[in-house]
């Protein structure tokens, strides 16, 4: 495809449909963000500011709480402090992400990622509540994290193609279903260690990864309430594309004092523009590389292999 990792993490919010790069996006600026405000509020000894700051967009594992801050089921999959904790999750979730973007198209990676994400967060606040185990630390309970979106993307793109194969450093070639397994049964076995909670949200995010694919295998799409949603605020804050019509007069015309009449001019050519392969990768980015015209897939294929 035209255009490394970087070029389309630094375009992610310049095409309509690039739902994997954008999420990307969000999760490293939101990292930045933290990264720069622990430092500076840690060195002016205003940490317990930024813990503060913090906690106003972690998920709350009491109910009480999650009530007065809703928004948090959706922030808080987008929020990491840890370094090496975005690195795995980001990287786990370009290589699964590409594949069911492939197969799926964008908006149901999108839909995967956030009810991933929501059913990490809700099974994460039911167990807290319930079981006797976290009843001592529900009341200061914090989560935050990307996992449980990516456990989702994971499970679903080894549910959608299980015997895909991944090459991995040491081991060669595996097959997906294998690594999502492995994956879940380290979550199962955590599940009640330091970070149980945490744990807690990858199962939640991994059943509902399986259970939507089987759903959309039966012709149900469970992401559909996400998608509506989704398409009302790109509505809301897209700006209308200006179009630009010129006209030259026809020959008649020009005998004519004072005729209206014109007609409109338009390109063409046998050579694909930059505006024809960014409609081609967004098309991409939404129905897969499969749905792409044998005229389309030619543009492509042409633009990538033209000397720059």
């Amino acid at each position: 495809m035209y255009g490394g990792f970087w070029y389309h993490i630094r375009h992610a919010f310049d095409h309509k449909d690039n739902g994997l790069y954008k999420i990307i996006a969000i999760n490293l600026l939101a990292f930045l963000v933290l990264m720069i405000m622990r430092v500076f509020l840690t060195i002016g000894g205003a940490e317990d500011l930024y813990r503060s700051i913090v906690s106003y967009f972690m998920m709350p594992a009491s109910l009480p709480r999650l009530l007065t801050q809703p928004w948090t089921m959706l922030t808080y999959m987008f929020l990491h402090e840890g370094f090496f904790h975005i690195i795995f999750n980001l990287l786990f979730l370009y290589w699964f992400g590409l594949l069911v973007q492939e197969y799926l198209g964008n908006r149901k990676l999108v839909n995967l990622y956030i009810l991933g994400g929501i059913a990490g967060g809700l099974l994460y606040v039911i167990l807290y509540n319930i079981a006797p185990f976290f009843s001592d630390r529900v009341d200061g309970a914090l989560m935050l994290g990307a996992s449980a979106g990516v456990y989702a993307i994971v499970v679903a793109a080894a549910t959608l193609r299980p015997d895909t194969q991944f090459h991995l450093i040491l081991i060669g070639p595996v097959k997906i279903k294998y690594i999502a397994i492995f994956y879940v049964l380290i979550a199962f076995a955590n599940s009640a260690g330091s970070n149980a909670g945490g744990e807690l949200a990858h199962l939640g995010g991994a059943a509902l990864g399986y259970f939507y694919i089987l759903q959309l295998q039966k012709g149900v799409d469970l992401g559909k309430p996400v998608q509506i949603v989704g398409m009302f605020f790109e509505n809301l804050f897209s700006q209308k594309s200006k179009v630009k019509v010129t006209y030259r007069r026809s020959p008649e015309s020009t005998k004519k004092k004072g005729s209206n009449s014109s007609s409109t001019t338009t390109s063409g050519g046998g050579k694909s523009t930059q505006e024809e392969i960014d409609r081609i990768l967004d098309k991409i980015a939404e129905k897969g590389y499969d749905n792409l015209s044998k005229e389309e897939k030619r543009k492509l294929f042409d633009f990538s292999n033209k000397d720059v």
